[in-house]
């Protein structure tokens, strides 16, 4: 018979990574990606859809402003270039950058007169241009993180 003691191994310690608890630079790096990409999407929606309406009525508030009204055709950078660049994750503090220009113009030229407003609701007249705007400037200070085509390294990332 073989009376040899067993030996038991010790337990794996609780300080371990697993995956069930993902580390605290992973969950950063998800959210985002998640900003990037809801801020990214929403945008890009605007962007398409002045695709295919046009951007007359841009160039008739721009024209009213004193401005050239050829600069309408920026809000193609604004909402289908920038956007796609965020959601991609490459030159993404720069695409956001565009975004937050692109809303304060929006806000300048079509939302101006509700900047202090509220909704019947009790909400701000512009919160959506609002998340918009202080979404994209989030991403300029956090950057793209590691889950984005361009990495975490990169200059404008």
């Amino acid at each position: 018979m073989n009376t040899a003691t067993s030996t038991s191994r010790a337990p794996i310690a609780s300080s371990s990574p697993s995956l069930a608890t993902p580390s605290p630079a992973a969950l950063d790096d998800a959210g985002k990606l998640l900003l990037r990409v809801a801020i990214g999407v929403l945008v890009l929606l605007h962007g398409i859809f002045k695709l295919s309406a046009g951007v007359g009525f841009i160039g008739g508030m721009l024209a009213k402003a004193g401005m050239p009204g050829s600069l309408a055709y920026l809000v193609f950078v604004g909402e289908i270039v920038a956007p796609l660049l965020l959601i991609a994750g490459v030159w993404t503090r720069a695409a956001a950058g565009v975004i937050v220009i692109n809303m304060l113009v929006a806000i300048g030229l079509v939302h101006m007169a509700d900047l202090f407003s509220m909704t019947k609701q009790g909400g701000w007249a512009l919160e959506l241009q609002g998340l918009y705007l202080f979404g994209a400037l989030t991403v300029v200070l956090l950057g793209a993180g590691r889950f984005s085509i361009g990495g975490s390294n990169g200059r404008w990332n």
